[in-house]
């Protein structure tokens, strides 16, 4: 019973670690919850091999998805926004939060428009502010009955880079294009305000000024979306991420299916 108590002991420490609100104590906890883990089969197999077999098969969980749900997955080539009415908002966290924030720093809303990704409904409501130069963009996403919603302000260079920060919560799926830069903030993050100073910081250590931006222009904003997404899926075919199936879609490759896994990994380090 000794190693019963062990294991539980060491259970209830890693909930209460994972229960406070500093970062560094909750992923301690989830290190403290993965020995459990390996103690747990160390005392029923008393082999120091099962244990650490038992730890490393956390890593190897995303793989049950990937080769089940992603590996038969067909998206479409080009992807078109269609004009959409807001959401409830009341259903997305924070995302009358964020309007308010937005509203209040001065971008205008210019438009409403989605798409389906993936299996994921994707409602932009872009915005713009031709003082700042930059270009932000609330998005609504909801998939299986889940809701979440993110910020993303983007500013171009007269060279046309584009330089992003989100607190968009997950690691992207297809891999960036060389003239896009992102950084990515914390998605606990919930104050806009922080997020465009981060931004602000962000263009200042590029050592851009004002003159280094180009001014959006708020009756293309829906279509450089489109754009900038057909370039990104170009870019990953060239990469060997995805490959085409049929005329008109595009699937995972073996070396995609891994691109994927490694940002599954980066996403249980970060979040956790």
């Amino acid at each position: 019973m000794k190693e019963l108590y062990t294991v539980i002991a060491i259970i209830i420490f890693g909930y209460a670690l994972r229960s406070c609100k500093t970062i560094i104590l909750r992923k301690l906890g989830a290190l403290v919850m993965l020995l459990a883990s390996g103690l747990c089969f160390y005392f029923l197999c008393e082999s120091v091999l099962a244990g650490v077999l038992a730890m490393a098969a956390w890593f190897f969980l995303p793989w049950i998805e990937l080769l089940t749900r992603i590996r038969n997955q067909r998206m479409p080539l080009e992807n078109k926004l269609r004009q959409r009415t807001s959401n409830n908002l009341d259903a997305f966290p924070n995302a009358q939060q964020y309007i308010n924030t937005l509203e209040r720093s001065g971008y205008e809303h210019i438009s409403n428009c989605g798409w389906n990704l993936g299996g994921v409904d994707q409602l932009y409501q872009l915005y713009w502010n031709a003082e700042s130069r930059s270009v932000a963009s609330l998005c609504l996403c909801e998939q299986a009955n889940a809701t979440f919603s993110y910020v993303t302000v983007t500013s171009r260079d007269i060279a046309n880079g584009i330089w992003r920060t989100t607190n968009f919560p997950f690691s992207p799926t297809l891999k960036p294009c060389p003239s896009v830069h992102w950084n990515q903030i914390s998605c606990v993050n919930e104050c806009v305000e922080k997020l465009l100073q981060q931004h602000g910081s962000f263009l200042h250590k590029q050592g851009f000024v004002d003159d280094d931006l180009s001014i959006p222009d708020p009756d293309q904003l829906e279509q450089e979306l489109e754009h900038e997404l057909q370039r990104q899926i170009d870019h990953n075919l060239q990469q060997g991420i995805i490959t085409t199936h049929g005329e008109d879609q595009f699937r995972y490759t073996i070396r995609g299916l891994f691109y994927l896994w490694r940002q599954c990994i980066r996403d249980m380090i970060r979040l956790c």
